[in-house]
């Protein structure tokens, strides 16, 4: 079944460049190995796309949560704290 495809200069240019250097046979070759990288870029996105769904969904099943005003409160504590005893310049 042919196709006809239009390409940019850059893109006719690189694609004549890999049937020179001998990388690939013919531009058909160089047109299928790129939608072969298109379509596994596509795949490997659906597919983080679906763990992060299932990692939302498990977070908000688990139950547990903290407010964040909470979460920033406490970390501000934490290194307030931890700057107030921490030795000063000159007092070692």
């Amino acid at each position: 079944m042919p196709t006809s495809v239009a390409l940019s200069e850059h893109f006719e240019n690189f694609v004549k460049q890999q049937v020179s250097v001998g990388r690939f046979n013919n531009v058909s070759e160089v047109v299928r190995a790129g939608l072969r990288l298109l379509e596994d870029q596509e795949q490997l996105q659906a597919l983080k796309l679906q763990e992060l769904r299932t990692a939302i969904h498990a977070g908000a099943a688990s139950g547990a949560s903290v407010d964040s005003e909470q979460v920033f409160d406490r970390l501000e504590r934490k290194y307030q704290d931890a700057q107030d005893t921490a030795p000063t310049v000159g007092t070692l």
